[in-house]
């Protein structure tokens, strides 16, 4: 059997930040699916790069649209926000990140300064071309 995307040890940092979901006591429907499989299957679909759809039912993780709309509320919620900044804080307190292959992109920096500005890019009017068959003009009769 394979090993499981997500560890224990990862787990217990995770699992904290997820939002709890209540269940309804009348018309409870099924069980939800446990948010450790939905997110081995985030993980998956994340790293394999497969379409939600396609995400294998062997798997044990649910549907494809189970998980993204897992992700969709997760991200909602600010989870991955959180915990982001919770393993780069310990990924920094153990010393194990390596900033000499740091890149940063002119994208996801924001100009202070903004440059100069750019002129707004003036509208183009549709100008009919002469017509050779037709013409306005009214005809003289004899």
């Amino acid at each position: 059997m394979p090993s499981p995307i997500v560890d224990d040890a990862l787990w217990a940092e995770i699992e904290p930040l997820l939002p709890k979901k209540r269940r309804r006591k009348r018309h409870a429907g099924r069980k939800p699916l446990c948010n450790r499989r939905a997110l081995s299957g985030i993980l998956f679909v994340l790293q394999s790069g497969i379409p939600w759809e396609m995400l294998p039912q062997e798997m044990g993780c649910g549907s494809g649209m189970t998980c993204w709309r897992r992700l969709r509320h997760w991200q909602h919620r600010g989870v991955w926000d959180r915990l982001h900044r919770i393993l780069l804080g310990k990924l920094r307190g153990a010393e194990r990140l390596d900033f000499s292959r740091t890149i940063a992109d002119s994208s996801t920096i924001r100009a202070v300064g903004a440059g100069k500005k750019l002129d707004r890019t003036q509208p183009i009017a549709v100008v009919r071309a002469a017509s050779t068959t037709f013409s306005r003009m009214r005809k003289a009769f004899r």
